[in-house]
């Protein structure tokens, strides 16, 4: 199960850390990413982590403002991060995490870009004012 929290209205410029809580997956052994889909726009692959070597990808559009990051310490178990800067009004979209198993190549691969992971979670909504 798969968990997606942190949206929200911000102006641009400004900053969000979105968060996907992980629960019933082997998180050492998994890649979690996130999508976003703005209204009558097709779903993209924005970023994507995988827990097996801490390799990431990052979509061309977001390259330089989001950072993701995973984190599997006590108090914020099995959860990856997407601090997102900068933000500009076309980052609005409502953010879906998703997760699979397999290796570091996944992040980044056709088979990521196309959505095609196992394991979603429900979206949250980020909006950016211009």
């Amino acid at each position: 199960q798969l968990q997606a929290s942190g949206g929200g209205l911000v102006q641009a410029g400004g900053s969000l850390r979105l968060s996907c809580a992980a629960s019933g997956l082997t998180f050492d052994d998994v890649a979690i990413g996130w999508f976003r889909q703005a209204p009558g726009k097709e779903r993209e692959g924005v970023s994507c982590i995988s827990t097996v070597d801490g390799s990431a990808y990052y979509a061309d559009s977001v390259k330089g403002r989001f950072t993701i990051s995973s984190d599997n310490a006590k108090n914020t178990q099995n959860t990856v991060f997407l601090q997102m800067n900068s933000l500009k009004p076309e980052d609005t979209a409502v953010y879906f995490c998703a997760a699979d198993y397999g290796s570091g190549e996944l992040c980044g691969s056709s088979y990521f870009i196309k959505g095609l992971m196992n394991y979603w979670g429900k979206g949250t909504l980020v909006t950016v004012s211009s």
